[in-house]
């Protein structure tokens, strides 16, 4: 009786297979990334220059501690007042002849900033401070700037400043790019965003 020849598995095709499904693969999986926080860092200057002097009234000082909690002006203040608290200093418009303020709807106190251009919001935390509250008190304090410039864009342009932001972002907007970036421009001269995070506490 003859031998019958065992059944072999033709195998030249499995390297374009595994081929293919690595390209798939390849093309179809997304990897996330980290987009971290989006700050503008001052050029590096070799010229060493004087700080500007600043009033202490022009600065709001906003600290987090260890556990969270919010010292803002030398008092305890509750999360969810940071916000306001924020804007009515940036608001405030409180100062006097060239420093006068005439868009500022503020109540005006002597004891607050003088104007937008010269208010500085200083940003101090702990070491030990959690991650997700520091940022949660950045975003808070980067949303009070948001709310006086979309109020200023809406009384000069009809449109909300992060409106315009988004569009001017949009690879696929249709309008006058030019035009849009003038006008963020002008917004942010009104309401220029000053936030120092000073070296954190031990």
């Amino acid at each position: 009786m003859a031998k019958r020849a065992a059944p072999e598995v033709n195998a030249g095709s499995m390297a374009d297979i595994a081929f293919l499904l690595l390209i798939f693969f390849l093309v179809t999986t997304t990897i996330e990334t980290d987009s971290g926080i989006t700050r503008k860092l001052p050029p590096i200057d070799d010229e060493q220059e004087e700080p500007p002097i600043l009033k202490e009234r022009n600065i709001f000082v906003v600290l987090v501690n260890s556990n969270g909690d919010l010292l803002v002006e030398d008092e305890i203040m509750e999360f969810k007042n940071l916000r306001q608290a924020t804007i009515d200093f940036l608001d405030n418009g409180g100062g006097l002849g060239d420093e006068a303020c005439d868009y500022c709807q503020g109540p005006r106190l002597t004891s607050s900033s003088d104007n937008p251009v010269k208010a500085v919001v200083s940003l101090q935390n702990d070491r030990k401070t959690q991650y997700g509250r520091y940022i949660a008190v950045q975003n808070e304090l980067v949303a009070a700037y948001n709310v006086l410039r979309d109020r200023e864009a809406n009384r000069l342009y009809n449109i909300d400043f992060t409106e315009m932001e988004d569009d001017y972002n949009d690879p696929e907007f249709q309008g006058d790019k030019d035009k849009l970036k003038e006008r963020i421009g002008v917004i942010k001269e009104l309401f220029p965003q000053k936030l120092s995070e000073a070296e954190p506490k031990r």
